[in-house]
């Protein structure tokens, strides 16, 4: 990594995101037409960024949030479907994570009793997904519920090599999110990032792959960069947001996102990071500055 010239110093973008923070306190109400005649951002685009659209809380109309991302350059919307891809298609967005009909955190692959019901409904947003020329499905592991690891990690597998062939004739990558069960998510077994990755390893598919929630990893492990690094070969997208809160990715919080992004560009990652927090403050200049902080 070649080492960041000075002026860019931990210090002083905290400095700068500390000043962007005040600014955006006394922000004005968000106005449509201004944003829309402001100039696109001009971006590095190292990052492929994306969006959740709880970033945009508040803001309803879909085509207002589809010009919004278009003029902050951020280049697809996560938890779509086949009637909002329409919508997104004048803009050129991608349908970044597709959620499968019946999806449950806490009922996944986990046990087989769920299997069934999962590979129809996986299957089917897999067709719509790959027809549309977009890149991921989201699965889940379930709860423990008493279950101990290594049998939620056999089952898991058993059930996701039944759909690892058809994914990857798509080219679509199937992707379970790694969530954390020590605050939002009690119970949730899919919740350390070794575990994941020893399920795809003995799945053994290209197209099996983690979502890896830096939020969620940061309360359960820390380690984040270290671990995008060794990783990253099992990644397949990628969440942001602020620790503690899961609210803006600013100096309001524990991380240094800067030098997050700047450790997933180096590693070669081609997929997508989508800005999956709460804003505190006006929504549209707090993406804003996520934007910019993850445009390394």
């Amino acid at each position: 990594m070649m080492p960041a010239p000075s002026s860019f110093s931990r210090r002083n973008v905290l400095k700068l995101m500390g000043a962007t923070s005040a600014a955006l306190v006394t922000a004005p109400a968000f106005n449509l037409r201004a944003a829309e005649a402001a100039a696109p951002l001009q971006l590095k685009g190292r990052i492929k960024q994306g969006l959740c659209m709880g970033a945009l809380r508040g803001i309803k109309d879909f085509d207002e949030i589809c010009k919004i991302c278009v003029r902050l350059g951020i280049k697809s919307i996560d938890f779509t479907g086949p009637k909002d891809w329409e919508k997104m298609k004048p803009y050129g967005l991608v349908g970044s994570l597709t959620r499968h009909e019946g999806m449950s955190i806490a009922k996944g692959f986990n046990r087989k009793e769920n299997h069934a019901q999962h590979l129809v409904a996986l299957r089917k947003a897999i067709e719509e997904t790959s027809a549309a020329g977009f890149p991921n499905v989201i699965c889940m592991s379930g709860n423990r519920a008493g279950m101990g690891d290594e049998e939620g990690l056999v089952n898991c597998v058993e059930g996701l090599k039944q759909i690892a062939a058809f994914a990857e004739e798509k080219k679509v990558n199937v992707v379970m999110e790694l969530l954390n069960s020590k605050r939002n998510h009690k119970d949730y077994m899919c919740d350390h990032t070794a575990w994941g990755v020893e399920m795809c390893k003995r799945v053994g598919s290209e197209r099996i792959k983690l979502l890896y929630d830096i939020y969620h990893m940061q309360i359960m492990e820390g380690d984040i960069i270290a671990t995008i690094k060794e990783s990253i070969k099992y990644i397949g997208h990628i969440h942001t947001a602020g620790v503690p809160g899961r609210h803006e990715i600013d100096d309001t919080q524990e991380l240094f996102y800067p030098a997050i992004m700047r450790a997933i560009a180096e590693s070669g990652y081609q997929g997508y990071v989508s800005h999956e927090y709460g804003p505190t403050r006006d929504a549209v200049a707090s993406l804003e500055q996520a934007v910019r902080i993850c445009d390394v």
